[in-house]
């Protein structure tokens, strides 16, 4: 089966279940979840968001097309009965897509042809190569509400397509998270656009994996994406935080 190989799940295990790594996370995400409450992790990878929501006492959709790391996630979580599990990309409309798999770093696989063609070449991509595809389901936040609920938090982690993904959503979580890169700054304005429009107007941001809010409080989405517009190359990637309660947002 095509897909990522073992050694790089591997290293993703290893990088993303460190020990120690697990009580930051709980941490930050504290402020959003609380036993009881609900959350989608859509880019699920090797379950390390997936594990913190447990931890905090929340039902979880994991959210993973990777076949190799579906897998994993059933291993994971199989047994739990608090997490189902959903091997589908998310976007606009129900459907099917194309997946680009870069099998020497499964983060980073895509459903967006621009994200590919954004990182050749780019500063901090060098070397990363998009060797097989893979013809995948295709749902939409807004099935995975109408089947699981409306969660209380969504994490959006799909390389590139979040903008994608945040089109298919009509209805307001109390809170969210999308992933941007600094290669693709206009994913993160329709982001912010879609978002806006949806409701909220308070956000914040985490540089890379810092689990550390980059702003005192709260921002508006105008100056959220002219934040990011200005950031160095070098920065690479990070997460913007949206809550409609602006409480959630604060460091």
């Amino acid at each position: 089966m095509t897909g990522p190989d073992a050694r790089a799940i591997a290293r993703s295990l290893r990088i993303y279940h460190a020990p120690g790594r697990g009580p930051a996370l709980d941490r930050f995400y504290a402020r959003f979840l609380a036993e009881g409450d609900h959350a989608f992790d859509v880019g699920a990878h090797v379950g390390d968001r997936t594990a913190c929501f447990r931890r905090l006492g929340a039902r979880v959709v994991a959210v993973e097309p990777q076949p190799r790391l579906a897998r994993l996630l059933r291993l994971l979580f199989g047994r739990d009965p608090e997490v189902e599990r959903v091997a589908a990309l998310v976007g606009r409309a129900p459907g099917e897509g194309v997946l680009r798999v870069n099998s020497a770093n499964p983060t980073v696989a895509t459903a967006s042809e621009a994200f590919v063609a954004a990182a050749r070449g780019a500063v901090g991509w060098e070397g990363q190569e998009w060797d097989a595809e893979l013809r995948l389901p295709v749902t939409t936040l807004d099935r995975l509400i109408a089947a699981h609920g409306l969660p209380e938090f969504v994490k959006i982690d799909v390389e590139g397509y979040e903008a994608e993904a945040l089109a298919g959503l009509s209805a307001a979580p109390r809170a969210l998270s999308f992933e941007f890169t600094t290669i693709q700054r206009e994913v993160a304005e329709a982001c912010l656009r879609r978002l806006s429009a949806l409701g909220y107007r308070h956000f914040n941001a985490s540089l890379g994996e810092s689990l550390a809010f980059s702003h005192e409080g709260p921002i508006g989405a105008g100056e959220m994406a002219a934040w990011i517009a200005h950031l160095p190359p070098e920065a690479n990637s990070g997460d913007v935080y949206a809550s409609l309660e602006p409480e959630r947002l604060l460091p």
